[in-house]
């Protein structure tokens, strides 16, 4: 009789105790790892100070409906139009801004477009007037994007043309530069 390289290993027979033995440290292992978790990730920089779990985020961007607009209305209340929000100063809070105007029974009244902030203590308010409703404009397609505001300014040539029908279109844009808003497009307006 010729003996096998290898002797006969006990352990190559599997058998129900070696199968529960398996299953108990597998659950060990998983049950350890949530109890073992990392630290969530944030976007700090090494060497600065980290956040404390329950810091809160950024403060929501102010409300326009909560804001006195300097506009006159007489005995009607101003509306809200429009409204977008995104941080346009880099401090990382987000600004609302806003399109409004003067309620009316018909026709079209002019509108305003206005920035509001939320200062770290107080009341939002209107930092900024980008169109005044002095100008007789009227807004569509407005946006806040990438810090800045577009919209596209719809206007009159002339007093004769009826308010129903503006017959000049103006794309405008503006971005926080030097402590201001500036308009960077001043493209001149187009007849429609």
């Amino acid at each position: 009789m010729q003996h096998p390289a290898v002797p006969e290993l006990a352990h190559t027979t599997t058998r129900p105790i070696h199968w529960l033995a398996t299953a108990a440290a597998l659950a060990a292992v998983i049950g350890g790892s949530a109890f073992l978790q990392p630290d969530p990730a944030n976007a700090a920089q090494s060497g600065s100070k980290p956040h404390s779990r329950a810091a809160a985020g950024p403060a929501p961007a102010p409300d326009p409906a909560s804001v006195d607009f300097p506009l006159d209305c007489g005995t009607v209340k101003p509306v809200v139009k429009k409204k977008a929000s995104g941080d346009l100063d880099g401090d990382g809070r987000p600004e609302s801004v806003a399109v409004v105007h003067c309620q009316a029974g018909s026709g079209t009244p002019p509108d305003g477009v206005y920035v509001i902030t939320r200062p770290e203590a107080g009341k939002p308010r209107v930092v900024a007037t980008l169109v005044d409703p002095k100008d007789r404009l009227n807004v569509s397609d407005f946006a806040v994007r990438d810090g800045a505001i577009t919209a596209t300014l719809l206007g009159y040539s002339s007093p004769d043309v009826p308010r129903c029908c503006p017959d000049r279109e103006d794309e405008a844009q503006w971005r926080w530069q030097d402590g201001t808003f500036a308009r960077t497009n001043p493209a001149e307006a187009r007849s429609v």
